[in-house]
């Protein structure tokens, strides 16, 4: 059973502005010894998986020169946003849980959630081109070498990159602008904007509220363009005559599809929760769901289909084994 506390050593202060919070109070995950020590474990045993997953990708894809190919130089920044999403939150937490603390620092959060910001949107970016990748591959073959050549891609990878950059600098900067007198106390395990709006007592929140409802815009726009993609697909794949063209197809569509759903689906389900049935049992689990779970399950969900991939991978590991 997961209790819900703040550090016993470390009270929540009453704030006058934001210029006197030196830092902030993060959620506790439990009330005991014990579950603090298994929530540790269970954090450090996702974060290797997916430090492991994550690293066997960009290997492979670095080494193996069949697979230097749009699809796969998009998987590897993706592989890339993983690595940086879960290197953000994780540790803290794990840091949190086995010391019996929950302070961060001011500058820390701010770090923190700049990071964050930067690489969940890159990853959203990378989703929707890596989108963009499959239509083309398999609703306009005959192009395909003229619309993703290596420049395109490289130009679309850096695009993702710089928009994520600004997006994140420009959320990070209008959040830590913001007057903060309720105390400093988040009731989540890493900063995030929803729970620093939450502190703010000055109405020029709404700044940040319309900001917040300008990246759900895009965001629903990038859904909106991976469904539409994803209908032109299918229905290219169901005029494909040979039983053959029909598992290439697939191999490479329900992996990309498998990790948009779980992505898109928990972002929505958790902003988008009604605050009548929220709870902090929820909240928490959904922002695992967002933010942690799915770095760890890319690499499996993107190497259980992709033969080129897990031969790639397997080869990677031989070698390296058989150099020990």
């Amino acid at each position: 059973m997961i209790a819900f506390i703040t550090d016993p050593h470390v009270q929540p202060q009453p704030m006058s502005n934001s210029s006197s919070i030196s830092h902030f109070l993060l959620l506790a995950l439990a009330d005991t010894r014990q579950l603090q020590l298994l929530h540790f474990c269970l954090f450090l045993g996702i974060s290797l998986a997916a430090l492991l997953g994550n690293d066997l990708i960009i290997s492979a894809v670095a080494c193996g020169h069949h697979l230097h190919t749009p699809m796969f130089f998009f998987l590897l920044n993706l592989a890339l946003s993983d690595l940086g999403s879960i290197c953000t939150t994780v540790p803290k937490a794990m840091h949190n849980s086995l010391w019996d603390t929950s302070t961060i620092s001011y500058t820390g959060c701010a770090a923190q959630l700049f990071f964050f910001l930067f690489f969940i949107s890159a990853e959203l970016s990378l989703l929707t081109v890596m989108c963009y990748d499959r239509y083309v591959s398999i609703c306009k073959p005959l192009h395909y070498r003229t619309l993703l050549g290596s420049r395109a891609c490289a130009h679309m990878a850096a695009a993702a990159w710089a928009s994520a950059f600004l997006y994140s600098l420009l959320h990070t900067a209008n959040t830590f602008s913001l007057p903060l007198c309720h105390g400093n106390a988040l009731g989540q395990f890493f900063c995030e904007i929803p729970q620093i709006l939450k502190l703010s007592c000055s109405k020029s929140y709404l700044r940040e509220l319309g900001l917040l409802a300008f990246s759900a815009c895009l965001g629903l726009g990038c859904s909106v363009f991976i469904v539409f993609s994803y209908v032109q697909i299918f229905r290219a794949v169901m005029r494909i005559p040979s039983e053959q063209g029909w598992h290439k197809a697939f191999s490479t569509c329900l992996p990309h599809l498998a990790v948009v759903c779980l992505f898109i689906s928990t972002l929505i389900f958790y902003y988008l929760t009604p605050s009548s049935l929220s709870s902090p049992s929820l909240d928490l689990a959904l922002s695992v769901l967002y933010s942690v779970v799915p770095p760890a399950l890319n690499p499996l969900i993107y190497s259980l289909r992709n033969q080129e991939l897990k031969a790639a991978v397997w080869t990677l590991m031989t070698g390296w084994f058989q150099k020990r």
